[in-house]
């Protein structure tokens, strides 16, 4: 196929349109273009009065060669290859693989494993997603807390409860192979060529559920509420895990997708005598506005016909501390995320449509190994606890969230409370002083200011700030080889957001598909 870039399309515009662009980009009939695919989309709202698509696509043609020999343009090339090759051969274990943890580093490593023909055991602490939606809703109507079956922990992991953001950084053909196996599975068909594709959560929880029973249908087996304790290690190789429930499964290959929330397993790796060792990530708020303020700032007159707005932006201060929105949900809610007792935690969530009245996403702010004031490998953990204790305390208990407007924060009146808290079960007014340390809130006063200068309206008064948002990534590294394995047990295979390998549901996807091609490697008859 043959590759167009740049083609500029009006919002409204149709496909016959595109397809008209890129036979003259060529320089050829529509005719001649027999297939055309949209490769990548992403709007271009930098000046309010000329917004549009810009596409890139790959089409179909009789006599490539001759028309790419012709074709004049820097935007015209013939299609790179994009596609995922599955690794050929045969491989067999001494047992079954076990993937500890069904988030999207476990599920994708499982369902690679079960094309494989190596039929994994997939051990997930929480539930399934019917399971978890009935405790998440009695969490975040009355405050009760299942701490192994919540926002962290369960099927899909911290993702499904999300808005289900596809976006990544990372240049790699697994990334095709995650969509489209996102989209057998019922998700939209435009994540694959979206620049910022989403699903949003009320249709991620039916595809994580459709790729359960894919693995399960191809040999896997899944078991929820299933936690291990304890991994057996023999002569520094795996041997097995052991469950709460004092089960014993034998195995030689354990893939560890336990994300960023397994506190507990990470004490256990540490006590054992696990590689750990400290990370950077960052901690803060979330922050909401009016959605419709987002789109008028982003879109101006044309916000009334174009999805809902979002943004991105950093700051670095005068100290040389960065400061960043993350998981910006258009339309969506803040909500709690707690795993543990007596701490609070929020993220943001949406829905497909993102048709909710506010916009939130995370206010960041870096936090490095010199802030933990310990060099112990899980300070960045402890930490994270702290603030969070903080966080419930400042709130009252029972998980309401403490909140303060922007224009109390910054010092400054708010004349008027147009932005109403989305978080539920309940919202009490604090100072953020009073849980964040000093190095904290002073990068947040510096960066909100100086982002609503990219952002009209990002500091106005009564926007609201929910604190506290501190699962934004792992604290800690799983440390592991070229091969993949853990250099303390070999078999043991760290993998995902939560062993500090990936940022967000793709790359933690990603991770896992590698790991077990590295398990497929290892074990592949000769």
């Amino acid at each position: 196929m043959i590759r167009i870039t740049d083609l500029k399309l009006p919002v409204h515009g149709t496909e016959e349109q595109l397809k008209k662009k890129a036979a003259r980009a060529l320089g050829v009939p529509m005719e001649v273009i027999s297939q055309m695919r949209i490769f990548r989309r992403s709007l271009d709202a930098r000046k309010k009065d000329q917004i549009h698509y810009v596409y890139v696509v790959d089409v179909s043609v009789k006599e490539e060669k001759k028309i790419l020999s012709k074709a004049k343009g820097k935007n015209i090339s013939p299609s790179p290859e994009f596609s995922y090759s599955f690794i050929q051969g045969r491989a067999e274990c001494d047992h079954r693989p076990v993937v500890v943890g069904f988030g999207p580093a476990g599920m994708f490593a499982a369902l690679l494993l079960a094309e494989m023909g190596l039929n994994p055991i997939v051990l997930e602490r929480g539930g399934d997603v019917e399971s978890r939606q009935k405790a998440i809703k009695l969490f975040w109507k009355e405050g009760k807390l299942d701490t192994e079956n919540n926002v962290q922990f369960g099927e899909g992991g911290a993702g499904t409860f999300s808005d289900g953001k596809l976006t990544t950084r990372i240049k790699d053909p697994r990334c095709r192979k995650v969509l489209e196996e996102l989209v057998e599975a019922g998700a939209p068909e435009e994540i694959l060529y979206d620049a910022k594709p989403h699903i949003g959560t009320d249709l991620l929880r039916g595809v994580v559920q459709r790729i359960r029973e894919k693995i399960i249908s191809l040999g896997g087996e899944i078991h929820f509420f299933a936690k291990v304790t304890d991994i057996i290690v023999e002569s520094g190789k795996v041997e097995g895990v052991i469950l709460a429930d004092g089960k014993t499964i034998e195995t030689n290959n354990i893939v560890l997708a336990i994300g960023h929330s397994a506190r507990d397993t990470f004490e256990m790796l540490h006590e054992k005598g696990a590689s750990l060792e400290q990370k950077p990530f960052a901690m803060g708020v979330r922050i909401e506005h009016p959605q419709k303020m987002i789109n008028d700032t982003q879109y101006g007159d044309a916000s009334e016909t174009l999805p809902p707005g979002d943004y991105r932006l950093t700051y670095t201060t005068q100290k040389g501390r960065g400061v960043y929105t993350f998981c910006m949900c258009p339309g969506g809610y803040v909500v709690a995320a707690a795993s543990e007792e007596g701490r609070l935690a929020v993220n943001g969530m949406s829905e497909h449509a993102r048709d909710g009245e506010n916009a939130n996403s995370a206010l960041l702010v870096q936090v490095f190994p010199e802030d933990f004031a310990s060099d112990h490998p899980l300070a960045g953990m402890h930490f994270q606890r702290r603030l969070e204790e903080k966080a419930f305390q400042a709130g009252g208990g029972n998980f309401a969230a403490p909140v303060q407007r922007v224009g109390a924060f910054l010092q400054r009146k708010a004349d008027s409370l147009e932005v109403s808290p989305t978080y539920l079960p309940e919202t009490k007014e604090a100072d953020m002083d009073e849980i964040f340390p000093t190095f904290m809130t002073e990068a947040m006063r510096e960066a909100i200011p100086a982002m609503a200068k990219k952002l009209k309206g990002f500091d106005r008064a009564d926007a609201v700030l929910t604190a506290v948002e501190s699962r934004s990534s792992s604290p800690i590294r799983i440390l592991r080889g070229e091969n993949g394995e853990s250099p303390w047990a070999e078999g043991l295979y760290p993998t995902g957001e939560g062993a500090g390998y990936a940022g967000g549901i793709v790359s933690a996807a990603v991770d896992g598909i590698s790991v077990a091609e590295k398990i497929f490697s290892k074990h592949k008859q000769q």
